[in-house]
């Protein structure tokens, strides 16, 4: 058996190791696509990944004799969501494995660094900011590329997790859209019928106002959020600000819509984001800024869409705010050329959401899970 160590990320060599793991591991896998390094060193940096500013955390690497980086994780613990919980927890993020021996050591050593800190249950991995970007194992559907923001690995993770001892918490589902074969004139009259009845409107996200637009995001989620998030945490203004600025370069105003009653509360919003990532998987692996003036360059070359938020509070449910987001949405895809969309992770307990996508004409196509363990 190789000698393997643990070590925490600490010199500039180390988070260069830490970065740079995955174009080693998945270099020959036609299906991956590699990330924007530039966008990865913000999730590692406090000043831009308020999640980080929140609670101590870890990056481990497991090397082998010589030094070569075997595997990677994030580790940390959310203080401010712990608080006023009877059980706290610690989360997992960013990992990576050649193999199952380092991958069973650093789990393990990370487990170990969070008991140390009092953590009772660990989940992961979730997104490294806490929100819908790289959250879970993919567990079924490696036939394609991810969209957008969402994850990728081999099938072979899951064991990794299950042998040191993890076991499912919850699986998330992502559904593919073929734009060419959705009609939406067919919803144009219910559509119309609701906002009639009901008392609403949808108007796309203002660049011009952005704080405005943010609190009333805000608002939204504040009464519509579900009693337990889950791996998500529930973002402060704060979050939201730290969320606009890291995707100030790939909104689409016309692709987060957001719906207000006559009075002008806000009652729900959607956000999506194109698909850039057939232009990552062509141009991403060039330095910075190379890699992404090629990525800006190409931006055009977009086909698809990921709709990744949905939230209507609880007195605009079942009065058609969501079927006429989502209207929205496939409206605006269809007037910029996008020919396919994903609807993700919708989480397998989310069952109204589920029936949605589906009646929309979504095709359950991949499935996330995240772990979890009692330490």
């Amino acid at each position: 058996m190789d000698r393997i160590s643990i070590k925490p990320v600490v010199t500039r060599n180390d988070m260069r190791d830490f970065l740079w793991l995955p174009w080693n591991l998945y270099k020959n896998d036609p299906n991956w696509v590699p990330p924007l390094l530039n966008e990865v060193k913000k999730q590692l940096d406090p000043r831009f990944n308020p999640l980080l500013t929140r609670g101590p955390y870890r990056l481990f690497l497991a090397c082998d004799s010589v030094g070569r980086p075997l595997s990677r994780v994030m580790v940390g613990i959310d203080q401010a969501e712990n608080e006023g919980k009877s059980i706290k927890e610690g989360y997992l993020a960013l990992f990576e494995a050649t193999n199952e021996q380092p991958s069973t050591m650093i789990l393990n050593h990370a487990c170990t660094w969070l008991a140390n800190q009092g953590i009772q249950l660990v989940r992961g991995p979730i997104s490294p900011t806490k929100g819908e970007n790289l959250r879970g194992l993919l567990i079924w559907g490696f036939d394609s590329p991810p969209v957008l923001m969402n994850a990728y690995n081999p099938p072979e993770y899951a064991t990794y997790f299950e042998k040191a001892g993890f076991t499912k918490d919850v699986d998330y589902y992502a559904y593919h859209y073929d734009l060419k074969r959705i009609d939406v004139r067919k919803t144009e009259r219910v559509v119309s019928y609701a906002q009639n009845k009901y008392g609403f409107r949808v108007n796309s996200f203002d660049r011009n106002n952005i704080e405005a637009e943010l609190a009333d995001i805000k608002t939204i989620l504040e009464h519509a959020r579900p009693e337990d998030w889950g791996d998500l945490s529930p973002p402060n203004l704060e979050d939201l600000r730290a969320y606009a600025f890291q995707l100030r370069d790939l909104i689409i105003p016309e692709l987060i819509p957001i719906a207000r009653n006559l009075e002008g509360k806000p009652i729900g919003f959607a956000a999506s984001i194109p698909d850039y990532h057939r232009v990552l998987m062509k141009n991403s692996s060039f330095p910075f800024p190379i890699g992404w003036a090629k990525f800006l360059f190409n931006r055009h070359r977009i086909s698809g869409a990921r709709v990744f938020l949905l939230f209507v509070i609880p007195e605009y449910r079942k009065k058609g705010v969501s079927g006429t987001l989502f209207y929205h949405l496939l409206l605006k895809a269809k007037e910029l050329g996008f020919t396919y969309g994903e609807g993700s992770t919708i989480a397998e307990f989310n069952i109204p959401m589920r029936r949605g996508a589906e009646r929309a004409g979504g095709l359950h196509y991949k499935t996330y899970r995240v772990y979890k363990k009692d330490l």
